[in-house]
C-alpha cells in the first residue's frame, strides 16, 4: 500500500509519542519507587514527586493512547468479532467509529476549553511545590486530535474493505 505524506507524518508523530510514552513509563517507575522508599523507609516524604507522577501519568495516557491505537493494542471485547470475516470486521469497526468520533469530539471541545481557561489563569498545582498545570491540560486535546486523525484514517480503510475496494 502506497502511503501519502500525511499518513507518513501521522505515523512519525505517533511513533514519537510512543517513544515519549516509553520514557514516561521509566520516569513513573523510577520516581514511584523513589517516593515509596523516601516515604516508608526514610520517613521523609517528597513534596514534589507525587504531583509530578500524577502529571506524568496523564501525559503517559496522552502519549501512549495514539501509539496503542495505531498498533491495535487496545483491549477489545472479542466474543464474536474474531470469527468475523475481514469485511464484517470492517463494517463493525466503521459503525463503532461513529461513537469514537462523538467521544473524541467532546474530548477535544471540552479539553480545549479547560486548557484555554488554565492558560488564561496560569493555573498551578495547589501544593507546596507549585507546578504549572496548563501544559498538561493543553496536551489532552492535542493528543485527542492525533487519535481522531488515526480513527479517521482507519475509518476510510474500513470503508474500502466493507465496500470491497481493498482486502
Amino acid at each position: 500500500m502506497k502511503k501519502n505524506i500525511f499518513s507518513k507524518a501521522l505515523d512519525g508523530l505517533t511513533e514519537g509519542m510512543g517513544m515519549i510514552g516509553g520514557v514516561l513509563i521509566l520516569y513513573c517507575m523510577a520516581f514511584g519507587l523513589t517516593d515509596v522508599f523516601l516515604r516508608y523507609v526514610m520517613n521523609a516524604p517528597s513534596l514534589w514527586i507525587g504531583t509530578t507522577l500524577q502529571a506524568a501519568l496523564v501525559l503517559l495516557a496522552c502519549m501512549a493512547g495514539p501509539y496503542a491505537y495505531k498498533y491495535g493494542d487496545f483491549i477489545k471485547l472479542d466474543l464474536f468479532y474474531h470469527k468475523f470475516s475481514p469485511r464484517k470486521k470492517a463494517i463493525c469497526d466503521a459503525i463503532t467509529a461513529i461513537f469514537t468520533f462523538m467521544f473524541l469530539g467532546v474530548l477535544i471541545w471540552k479539553g480545549s476549553q479547560a486548557a484555554l481557561i488554565s492558560i488564561k489563569l496560569n493555573q498551578m498545582t495547589p501544593t507546596a511545590v507549585r507546578i504549572p498545570i496548563y501544559p498538561i491540560k493543553s496536551i489532552i486535546p492535542l493528543s485527542a486530535i492525533v487519535v481522531l486523525l488515526l480513527v479517521i484514517r482507519q475509518f476510510f480503510r474500513d470503508l474500502k474493505v466493507a465496500f470491497g475496494k481493498q482486502a
